[in-house]
């Protein structure tokens, strides 16, 4: 009975031995595994963002769906124009004289391919719907208008829930990453750009993730 109890509490010590390590380590493990798909998905969501204002400069609205988008994207063309100041003098029947008018002239000079100037020589925006690393899934996307001192703003949005990138992780990590509240963090349930409660076309992620950008 002596030999098979000191089993017992060796499996025991064992057993709390393991999880007090998965404690520590679990949480590590879950960021680093956060944070690289995070930032696969925030990625993608700065790609839609780009196309979307390529599509708003040309259409004046922001496109309500992804086959809009992409068909934008593959065969729209930016128009380069230069501005330049300009007169002449006019006959004003007020005053009976010759007076200086002052325009502004608009020239174009060329196009050039949304394909090219966003993309280069990568074909991803085909698939600007699919989420990274969740096979099937793609984002939500909406475009609307809100109405802004007598004028319709065009809004859009495009958003993935935090749980279908953590699917495979321990559920209490991921309740605790949806309730996040930092500035530090992407705050939330999903990972989102632009707004349709207000004309923004910001994402809710933190600077971190813009800082490869930079360097």
């Amino acid at each position: 009975m002596k030999t098979g109890l000191q089993i017992l509490l060796w499996i025991i010590c064992i057993v709390l031995g393991y999880l007090i390590y998965r404690s520590v380590t679990g949480p590590i493990e879950f960021a680093e595994v956060k944070q690289e798909r995070f930032s696969k998905v925030i990625d993608k969501l700065k790609d839609i963002r780009n196309a979307q204002e390529a599509y708003k400069s040309v259409n004046g609205s922001y496109a309500g769906n992804f086959e809009s988008l992409i068909r934008f994207v593959d065969t729209g063309q930016y128009v380069i124009t230069t501005q330049r100041d300009s007169s002449y003098m006019e006959f004003d029947q007020t005053y009976g004289i010759d007076l200086l008018r002052e325009v502004k002239i608009i020239d174009t000079l060329g196009f050039v391919s949304v394909k090219d100037s966003l993309f280069k020589n990568s074909d991803r925006y085909k698939n600007l719907m699919d989420v990274p690393g969740a096979d099937g899934e793609t984002f939500t996307m909406k475009a609307d208008f809100l109405e802004q001192s007598g004028y319709r703003a065009p809004v859009f949005e495009a958003k993935v829930e935090k749980k279908v990138l953590l699917s495979d992780q321990p559920e209490d990590l991921v309740a605790r990453e949806n309730a996040q509240v930092s500035v530090e963090e992407v705050n939330g349930s999903e990972i989102k750009v632009g707004s349709l409660s207000k004309v923004s076309t910001s994402g809710n992620w933190p600077p971190i993730y813009d800082k490869k950008e930079d360097q």
